[in-house]
């Protein structure tokens, strides 16, 4: 028994790091776990981690989990994944985003493709894959959505430092703009390094997903949390 017994939850950019975390954690939790990202295939991309693998790690331990691939990158692609979803699982109580694509250049060298990209994914993409959940959730008469953000989206300080100091402009508009509609990859543009005692495991962030994907929407709607802050807050309210 769990707390997501009986919940269905389309978790995108699974492949991998965070998101793969959050879908692990939740297939524990009982929740049937739509496992979403573009690597299907180990060896076809420079990070770790397919969506066949977190299936199959969610069902070794004992929890049902079905692998869609989808490019979010594309709203055809977005919405074969909620229907396929709706058909293995049933319709999606939780929603989390998750994928990003992400490139760290500075603003004089970023092409529009790039850019355009970055905000398909990890703005657009959010926005119409609730789009495509609510009437589900509506009919059901709740629902969680999750978007993933980062402490990049907080205006950084002056003289900026940093992620901010790496190219990280664009990064930072999309993470601001995910915030105001209510891993491995940080290692791969070494940002951080493993044995950082900075560097927050992943498993922080699935922790505090869960906690926001199961209590009561009403009193979380439109709340940006941030995840060690957020547990030690509930902590200290048990």
């Amino acid at each position: 028994m769990g707390i997501l017994d009986g919940k269905v939850a389309v978790v995108t950019g699974a492949s991998r790091g965070i998101g793969a975390e959050i879908a692990r954690r939740f297939g524990r939790e009982g929740a049937a776990v739509a496992v979403a990202a573009r690597t299907t295939d180990a060896g076809t991309s420079p990070l770790p981690g397919t969506i066949g693998e977190t299936v199959e790690q969610i069902r070794a331990a004992g929890g049902t989990a079905a692998a869609i691939r989808a490019d979010l990158s594309k709203p055809e692609d977005r919405e074969r994944l909620v229907a396929e979803a709706s058909q293995q699982l049933g319709p999606p109580d939780i929603l989390v985003s998750n994928a990003a694509v992400t490139y760290f250049t500075r603003v004089e060298d970023f092409t529009a493709r790039r850019f355009q990209l970055m905000f398909d994914v990890q703005v657009e993409g959010p926005f119409h894959l609730a789009q495509l959940v609510i009437p589900g959730m509506r009919e059901k008469g709740r629902g969680w959505i999750l978007n993933i953000s980062s402490a990049a989206a907080r205006h950084p300080a002056m003289p900026p430092t940093g992620w901010a100091t790496r190219g990280g402009t664009v990064y930072g508009m999309c993470k601001a703009a995910l915030e105001r509609f209510p891993t491995p990859g940080t290692l791969f543009h070494h940002l951080t390094s493993e044995d950082d005692p900075n560097n927050e495991p992943p498993s922080v962030m699935a922790e505090a997903a869960l906690r926001l994907c199961s209590a009561e929407p009403k009193a979380l709607t439109g709340r940006i949390a941030y995840s060690q802050e957020l547990l030690a807050e509930l902590a200290a309210q048990r």
